[in-house]
């Protein structure tokens, strides 16, 4: 897999290409001080990930990305936070912000990794006897209760209540023991006291996702991985 590194600052490309020597299925390709070279370096090779600071001078990383027919996967590089929404909606992989450290820089080339497998194994599998329910106990009844009938879970202390299109549905559970009952690629924990269904998120904001017109928080030590999922659901 074909790699380029896009940054305006010596001792940043430097990092990254010594980060870059413990993944040897990563081939650098060029290493590029401003979009020109960039933009060059995609022309003459097939690069599956570039590493893009996103303050250059001239033209910034959004904005070159924004100009790309066909980008490829992009990780930012950067030391301002305030960019982490806008790198999301342009499907960034990652939001590395600088400086990090080679255990945070392999948890990115990782997401890289396994949405580049995904693509190429397009095959997913999917076990039709799998159940696309759970049985949740409620009023001395077990109500069975169908994934895609749930729009959110939330926590109530030893109680978890279930919000779908017939009502809340309150049962005596942990929000642990539940979410370990709940299948990761529909269900996501986004804050201490939420779980959402991906598939009916209707809107993401900085620190909130709206599902059933009901705004929802987005606590600060899930949201990365939130990013991460809706961002390979988005391929």
């Amino acid at each position: 897999m074909n790699v380029i590194i896009v940054d305006d600052e010596p001792l940043a490309i430097e990092v990254i290409e010594t980060y870059l020597s413990h993944f040897p299925e990563l081939k650098l390709k060029a290493k590029c001080s401003n979009a020109v070279e960039a933009f060059e370096a995609l022309e003459s090779a097939e690069i599956d990930l570039m590493f893009l600071d996103i303050q250059m001078p001239q033209i910034s990383g959004i904005d070159f990305l924004k100009s790309l027919k066909n980008p490829p996967k992009v990780i930012f590089t950067t030391a301002f936070s305030n960019f982490a929404v806008e790198g999301f909606e342009l499907n960034a992989v990652d939001y590395l912000l600088k400086p990090f450290s080679l255990e945070r820089f392999s948890k990115a080339v990782q997401k890289f990794l396994e949405i580049h497998t995904k693509k190429e194994n397009k095959t997913t599998l999917v076990s039709e006897d799998e159940p696309d329910y759970i049985f949740v106990k409620a009023d001395k009844k077990l109500i069975k209760v169908r994934f895609e009938d749930i729009f959110y879970v939330e926590g109530l202390k030893d109680y978890v209540m279930l919000h779908t299109p017939t009502g809340r549905i309150v049962t005596l559970q942990t929000m642990k023991s539940l979410e370990e009952k709940l299948p990761s690629d529909i269900f996501i924990r986004v804050h201490r006291s939420y779980i959402v269904n991906l598939k009916l998120i209707e809107l993401l904001e900085a620190n909130s996702v709206l599902v059933n017109k009901k705004k929802i928080p987005i606590g600060k030590n899930y949201k990365d991985e939130l990013l991460n999922v809706i961002n390979q659901k988005r391929l």
